[in-house]
């Protein structure tokens, strides 16, 4: 696949419609290890969680933990919703797939796999 890349130059269309997909926000929300811990930890516990809740998997203050939550927030990860006093962030799990999915698929085709010999 990788000799099937280097051949090909990839197309205006292909650009573009990388171009649209990768947001370097996106990618630097999901650069820090804190916060795909806090990810990690939002999923295991499978619903909207608080500050907290997810805080104990990081060795860091509260505020940043909140402050990691709101940049996940940014790029469109999670979901955050205030109840009463208490904000609880949740995983957008749609977006998230769909987004990847889309990503995926535009990468595989501007760069289409050699054909597989019998």
């Amino acid at each position: 696949m990788t000799q099937a890349c280097k051949q090909s130059q990839p197309s205006d269309r292909c650009r573009d419609q990388l171009s649209g997909l990768l947001e370097p926000d996106f990618f630097k929300a999901l650069s820090d290890p804190n916060r795909i811990a806090l990810l990690l930890r939002l999923t295991s516990l499978g619903r909207a969680a608080t500050v907290s809740e997810v805080a104990p998997c990081c060795s860091v203050d509260l505020s940043v933990v909140s402050r990691h939550l709101a940049t996940l927030r940014q790029a469109g990860i999670l979901e955050s919703h205030k109840r009463g006093r208490e904000v609880f962030h949740a995983v957008r799990y749609r977006q998230l797939t769909t987004l990847l999915r889309s990503l995926a698929d535009a990468i595989e085709g501007c760069c289409p796999r050699a054909p597989v010999s019998p």
